[in-house]
């Protein structure tokens, strides 16, 4: 009952929190005005006491002594009524936690959305720093600053404003801050409602390469507490870039809730002056009278962070980037601070499996507390032993360990894992204190339960199910297998009392019950992993065996000696922490080494996990979970088998029927597409290559930069590193091995040597302009490729292909040339279920506005368009068309024609179109007789006309951003009014 209440209770709060983030509902609820957050908190937890006292009692106790005197006899039916009454009682505690629980969460909702921000505005605030950075600014790197702030003091922005502007601001605000007679501050204050408005928002700013780069460069100065004047650019959370974009399926509108972000504020300008708290007690005393002591003080534990940030972060410059991410990576163990650890050193934890190793887990807390608890235990039996007159010892080494445990929780962000390793040595004490007979396994759901209850959305975050779960599986395995070892190790050693190699013996079956730990752990946690983030790195059954051994049984060791060290001597911790940055480089260059292994390329693993399939692995290991013999484990067969036909099912139903997905990239201007079209043993009729005989199916990227020549955009922070990465873990989420062909349908002015300067400088700037290509190249690093198509010239295309590889080391892999997407150029399977053909595309030309690329896929069956669902492709949602012709504008015959045409448009220049009107028009219109419906796909920034559409009797648009095109709203008015004219006498 006790485990069956405990996971209602959770399961009832998810439940809430997904309906209620779904389903609009009223704001204003007569109920939630009522409840209370904290009072209902403390009523869930006088009723769980109850029932926990309840049930205890209930516990039926054996008495030897009195079983053989007499015995009171009962009626049976004063027996069932006792039952009844008892069952009856449980189950009303039982349905009110489970009720209240979802009402807590009801409420949680119902507060974040009365705070969150609805519509996107500019304005000038007081931003008040929270915490510390989530990254740093480095124009050098690309790196932005994200930090968690609150803004007050709220007023429309009418007019851009200079960052001296901003300072007067703010010292008008500190002068009248620190005047404590003089009100008028507060007065006028008063006097504006928008200063009583207060928002927890997520600060953005990236290098733009614009004047403000100079001042945003300050914003790593900034420190917990301090407050200043910006102008910002508010956006709401569900519409926010941070929120929407994520192409590599992380879901960040639930990663800022579980933050309890409101809203998210892209910085404009910065003020020169800031009003520092961090420096002055008595400032930062007057700063925080409203707030309680515990802000007080987790205020100046985060100042204590960024000060030992800044001491990592300086001489940052003239250190090699193997240096830097040692050393990133070495404060990151200590302090939980990611915020110097860049994309590449993340990426390469990942892959390696051991990205939970960066975290502050319970080990570091854990450590840190026995190492504190043992030196007083051991300074009091040598000072003061007349201490454990009046508390035992273990009660000593315990108040140490809680003390120390929340204190370095604290300093580390109080995140869950940390957070649950302190409350759970605080709970566990207690038990033992108060000889409660509760395990170990109950103290660690009832800490789960709580947590949840004090803040509900602690559910969405990943590491919350991570931390509990591993935990629980580390207990209920050493449950199962202490008994088991212990004997075995006694017979064994009985066995080879006689024998010399009693400790090679040893270590050989501590390293098998390591392995063994290991392998359970990596297979249990495996559907938590891809539900959680989409993949799982096979590297990690490996690379755990030494690394979780490294890492708690020496750099977390050092690590934490060299962190007690400063608070005495920063010259011993700096030299400890060479050591540590040491072996952490050495560490990196092994684990690079290892993944760059031609054979152990491919270690991700892509199964789109949902919660079917975690029921079906959790009825597959209920057999093992429960002791020995209560089940039997031949009852895990059919659950098995049926996970393992439903992840085939999965796989093979994404390539039963010709698909187009349109993949997230993170730039609303940069394009990418998957056709996936289903082939029945097929050869392509152009293919030398008679090994695709065997394929049974057919996939082709198409990337375009969609950014128009004539306007001016913002530019792009996307990266060929970012945009290869993410497009191959969504070929691998979609089953794609391999590649028939790669279109790049926008022109590269760096591949051509054929334009002079001023003519390259019209189109793109090199940056975006290489963006593409790149990509291409380091894709075909990492999966076979057997056609690439680009659009323009491409004659520096070798040479640029090498470069590529040297700059990424990738030695030993295959080139592949470039084709030229021209107007004409066509690629279709023998049996023409499927063509491939360049509709536009004149490099013949002088003129780059021309070399544009629009690709025609013509097919036997309608390809359904489908936009990817990054966190599950298998609930990938089709795309509605902005615009559909009506369909009596069709002849019989035309709706009688089976082929199906998709038009992936690619045009930053109207000379694109104009080009094809004049020489490709006429053939168009013979071609589009051929085709039941046409489908065009393109950017709302597209330069296609009205006549362009109507001359390809275009059926239904489709645009990438999901914006209107501007010609099909204009060709639906006309069609409008013909449709009208025509139906009227």
């Amino acid at each position: 009952m006790y485990w069956l209440v405990g996971s209602l209770v959770i399961i009832a709060m998810m439940g809430v929190l997904a309906v209620a983030d779904n389903v609009a509902m009223p704001i204003d609820m007569p109920l939630l005005n009522v409840v209370s957050a904290t009072g209902l908190l403390w009523l869930l937890v006088i009723f769980a006491i109850i029932l926990l006292s309840a049930t205890q009692l209930n516990s039926p106790s054996v008495n030897t002594q009195s079983t053989n005197k007499t015995r009171s006899v009962s009626s049976p039916n004063d027996v069932k009524l006792s039952l009844f009454s008892k069952y009856f009682l449980f189950g009303l505690l039982a349905i009110a936690l489970v009720v209240g629980s979802a009402l807590q969460a009801l409420v949680a909702h119902q507060q974040a959305e009365t705070t969150k921000i609805t519509d996107s505005i500019r304005v000038q605030a007081l931003v008040r720093i929270e915490g510390i950075s989530d990254s740093v600014y480095d124009a050098s790197t690309d790196s932005g600053y994200r930090q968690v702030a609150v803004v007050t003091h709220l007023m429309p922005l009418v007019a851009e404003l200079t960052p001296q502007d901003l300072a007067n601001s703010t010292s008008d605000y500190s002068k009248e801050e620190n005047n404590s007679l003089s009100k008028s501050y507060n007065d006028s204050s008063d006097k504006n409602l928008n200063n009583h408005i207060e928002y927890r928002v997520l600060l953005n700013a990236y290098p733009k390469n614009t004047s403000n780069d100079d001042s945003f460069s300050n914003l790593n100065d900034l420190q917990p507490g301090d407050e200043l004047f910006m102008s910002l650019a508010l956006v709401p959370l569900s519409t926010s870039k941070q929120a929407i974009s994520n192409p590599s399926g992380f879901d960040g509108y639930r990663w800022l809730r579980g933050r309890h972000i409101d809203g998210v504020a892209n910085i404009l300008a910065v003020s020169a002056l800031t009003v520092s708290k961090s420096n002055n007690d008595e400032a930062l005393q007057q700063a925080s009278t409203s707030d309680s002591y515990f802000k007080r003080f987790r205020t100046r534990i985060d100042i204590g962070r960024w000060q030992l940030r800044d001491h990592f972060y300086r001489d940052w410059p003239a250190q090699t980037t193997a240096e830097q991410q040692a050393r990133a990576v070495t404060l990151s163990l200590l302090t939980g601070d990611r915020s110097l650890i860049n994309r590449d050193t993340k990426d390469l934890y990942q892959l390696a499996g051991i990205s939970h190793l960066l975290a502050i887990s319970g080990t570091h807390v854990l450590f840190l507390a026995i190492v504190l608890g043992g030196a007083v235990v051991l300074l009091f039996n040598r000072l003061c032993p007349v201490v454990y007159r009046y508390m035992p010892r273990w009660q000593v080494r315990w108040w140490v360990m809680i003390g120390a445990a929340f204190i370095y929780a604290l300093f580390t962000g109080f995140d869950v894992p940390a957070a649950r390793t302190a409350w759970m040595l605080l709970a566990i004490g207690l038990v033992r204190l108060t000889l409660l007979p509760i395990s170990t396994m109950r103290v660690l759901l009832a800490l789960a339960v709580l947590m949840a209850w004090q803040d509900p959305y602690v559910l969405w975050q990943a590491g919350y199910w991570l931390s509990f779960i591993a935990v629980a599986l580390l207990l209920k395995y050493e449950d199962t297998s202490y008994q088991r070892t212990t004997e075995a190790l006694r017979s064994s050693y009985d066995e080879h009392r006689s024998k010399g190699n009693r400790v090679l013996y040893h270590a050989l079956r501590a390293g098998r019950r390591m392995f063994k730990l290991q392998f359970w752990l990596f297979l249990t946690l495996l559907p938590i992993t891809l539900l959680l983030f989409g993949k799982a790195s096979l590297w990690g059954l490996i690379v755990n065996l030494f690394a979780i051994g490294l890492f708690g049984w020496v750099i977390v060791p050092l690590n934490l000696l060299a962190g007690l060290f400063y608070l005495l001597s920063p010259t011993i911790a700096d030299s400890i922490w060479s050591l540590v940055s040491a072996i952490v480089g050495n560490l990196h260059e092994l684990i690079g080494w290892l993944t760059s292994l031609p054979a152990l390329t491919d270690a991700w693993l892509y199964t789109p996990v949902n919660m079917a399939i975690l029921l079906m692995v959790l009825l597959s290991i209920v057999p093992w979970l429960l002791p020995r013999g209560l089940l039997s484990r031949w009852l895990a067969l059919p659950p098995l088998t049926l996970l393992m036909m439903t992840v085939y099912a999965n796989q093979q139903s994404m390539i039963t029927m010709p698909t187009l997905y349109i993949l997230p990239t993170g730039d609303p201007y940069i394009s990418a597409a998957l056709l996936q079209f289903p082939l029945h043993n097929q050869s392509v009729s152009n293919s030398k290559d008679r090994s695709s005989l065997a394929k049974d199916n057919t996939s082709w990227l198409f990337l375009a930069d969609h950014r128009p020549t004539a306007t001016r955009t913002m530019p792009s922070n996307l990266t060929a590193d970012k945009l290869s990465v993410s497009l191959e873990q969504q070929l691998g989420s979609l089953s794609v091995d391999k590649l028939e062909g790669i279109i790049v349908q926008s022109s590269s002015t760096v591949l051509t040597d054929t334009l002079n300067a001023s003519e390259q400088n019209m189109v793109v700037s090199a940056k975006n302009s290489e963006l593409l290509p790149l990509a291409v190249a380091q894709l075909n690093q990492q999966l076979p490729v057997s056609q690439y198509w680009q659009a323009g010239r491409s004659e520096r295309w070798s040479a640029f292909q090498q470069a590529s590889k040297i700059a990424a080391q990738s030695k030993g892999k295959t080139n592949i040339s470039a084709q030229g997407c021209e107007q004409g150029k066509t690629w279709q399977v023998a049996s023409g279920d499927v063509s491939i053909q360049a509709m536009t595309g004149w490099s013949e030309i002088g003129d780059t506005s021309v070399w544009d690329c629009t690709i025609a896929i013509d097919s036997s069956v309608p390809i359904q368009v489908l936009r990817y669902n990054a966190a599950d492709p298998l609930k990938s949602l089709s795309v509605n068309s902005q615009t559909k012709i009506a369909d009596n504008q069709l002849d019989t015959d035309h709706k009688n024609l089976s082929l199906s045409r998709l038009v992936l448009d690619t045009d930053t220049h109207p000379r694109v179109w104009q080009m094809w009107s004049l020489l490709c028009s006429a053939d168009s219109n013979n071609d589009s007789m051929r085709f039941k419906n046409i489908t065009w796909l393109g950017h709302s920034a597209s330069q296609m006309t009205t006549d362009v559409i109507s001359r390809q009797s275009i059926n239904d648009i489709i645009t990438y951003d999901d914006k209107p095109l501007e010609a099909s709203l204009s060709l639906n008015i006309i069609n409008n009014g013909v449709d009208a004219e025509a139906m009227s006498p």
